[in-house]
C-alpha cells in the first residue's frame, strides 16, 4: 500500500508491528535515513540491537545470496519482542530476494524494512510494496518539514516550554538548513537546556544553530550599519576565505539596507514598520534592526542605497579594472562613515 505524506508521518510515529514491511525511498539519503531511524525506534524500542532483534543487510549483498533475506526474516530470536530486518541502500538488483521474502512472509516473522534512493514508478521493489496487502511504501521528498513534524522532533528531544516567537524561529531554521543539520541542532539544544525548565529563548537557539556564510555576512552588514569601520576589513577577508564573492556581498548589503529603509520610511515610524516585515524578525535581531533603522533615518538610507547601486553597476561593468572586493570594501567603509554623521 502507498502512504501519502500525511499518513506516513503518523505511521512513522506508530508503526504496526503486525505488518509485513515498509519501503522508504527518496533522493535525499539523509531524509530517508532519519525516517528509517524514527520508524525502527518506534517499532522495536531502544534496545533492539543489543537484544539481537534487528538484523542489518546491505542491499548489494542480496544479489549474490538471495536467500540471505528470507533466512533473516524467518530466524527465531533469543529475546522476546518485535523483530525487523533492515535492508539498506537497495536497488532493483535485489528485487528477486525482496519479492520472495514478501511472498513467503507469515505472521511472527521479522518485519522487512527497506530503504532505497529515488525509485521510478516502474521499479519492481516499489511496485511490490505498493501492491502488497500488508506492506507499505513511502516516498520521501525534499519538501520543508511540516509544523507537526517539527513539533514531534522537539518533543522527542524533550523540548516543550517553547514560546511562539521561538517556535517561529525554529520552523524557519528547519526550512533553511538540511535535515541532518536541523536534527543535530535540536540535539544540541536538548543538551544545552538539560535540567533547565525555563522557556526556550531565541538566544538559546542562536547559541546552538550552525553558523553559515549567511551568518558571517550578517556580521559584516551589522558592523557597517553601526558605523564600526575598523572592523570591516578582517570580516570581509573571512567572507572571501569562505568563497563569498563581491557581487554576493553587494547584493546582501543592498537587501539589508532596503530592510532598514522599509522600517525607517514607514508613516507610523520604524517601530511600526518593523512589524510589517515579511518574513518577520524576532528577538535580538529585531531589536538590532530597529536600532539601525532609527539611527540612520530614511534620508541617509536613500543615500546608502544609491552608493550600493552605483557599486553594483561598477562591479558588472565590462570596463571595470579595479579588484571587485576592493570596490565593495571601499563602499562598506564609506557607508560606515556615513552612519556616524548626524
Amino acid at each position: 500500500m502507498k502512504l501519502n505524506p500525511r499518513e506516513a508521518e503518523g505511521y512513522f510515529s506508530k508503526p504496526d508491528a503486525d505488518k509485513t514491511g515498509l519501503l522508504i525511498y527518496g533522493a535525499d539519503a539523509m531524509r530517508v535515513a532519519l525516517k528509517r531511524q524514527q520508524v525502527l525506534a518506534a517499532l522495536l524500542g531502544a534496545n533492539a540491537e543489543e537484544e539481537m532483534r534487528l538484523t542489518r543487510l546491505p542491499g548489494s549483498d542480496l544479489r549474490g545470496d538471495p536467500a540471505l533475506l528470507l533466512d533473516a526474516v524467518k530466524a527465531v530470536g533469543f529475546f522476546p519482542g518485535p523483530r525487523a530486518v533492515f535492508v539498506e541502500d537497495t536497488t532493483d538488483v535485489a528485487a528477486p530476494a525482496i519479492l520472495a521474502a514478501l511472498e513467503d512472509w507469515t505472521p511472527g516473522d521479522a518485519q522487512i524494512i527497506v530503504t532505497a534512493g529515488q525509485l521510478k514508478a516502474s521499479s519492481k521493489i516499489r511496485k511490490a510494496f505498493e501492491t502488497h496487502r500488508s506492506a507499505y511504501a513511502v516516498g520521501i521528498y525534499d519538501d520543508p518539514p511540516s509544523r507537526a513534524e517539527v513539533e514531534r522532533i522537539l518533543t522527542a528531544a524533550g523540548l516543550r516550554n517553547i514560546p511562539s516567537d521561538s517556535m517561529s524561529v525554529i520552523t524557519e531554521l528547519a526550512i533553511g538548513i538540511s535535515p541532518g543539520d536541523f536534527t543535530q541542532t535540536i540535539e544540541k539544544l536538548s543538551l544545552y537546556k538539560s535540567g533547565d525548565g525555563s522557556e526556550l529563548t531565541i538566544e538559546d537557539i542562536e547559541a546552538c544553530a550552525p553558523r553559515s556564510t549567511e551568518a558571517a555576512l550578517d556580521d559584516v552588514l551589522n558592523v557597517v550599519a553601526e558605523g564600526r569601520a575598523g572592523e570591516i576589513g578582517p570580516l570581509i577577508r573571512r567572507l572571501q576565505s569562505q568563497g563569498t564573492n563581491a557581487v554576493s556581498l553587494c547584493i546582501g548589503a543592498t537587501r539589508h539596507f532596503r530592510t532598514l529603509y522599509a522600517c525607517a520610511s514607514d508613516p507610523g515610524g520604524a517601530a511600526q514598520g518593523i512589524g510589517k516585515l515579511r518574513p518577520p524578525v524576532y528577538g535580538k535581531r529585531r531589536d538590532r534592526i530597529l536600532r539601525q533603522a532609527q539611527g540612520w533615518g530614511a534620508q541617509k538610507l536613500q543615500t546608502a542605497l544609491t552608493v550600493l547601486t552605483d557599486t553594483d553597476l561598477s562591479l558588472r561593468s565590462a570596463g571595470q579594472t579595479a579588484p571587485a572586493m576592493a570596490l565593495v570594501e571601499r563602499a562598506m567603509i564609506r557607508l560606515a562613515m556615513l552612519a556616524r554623521t548626524r
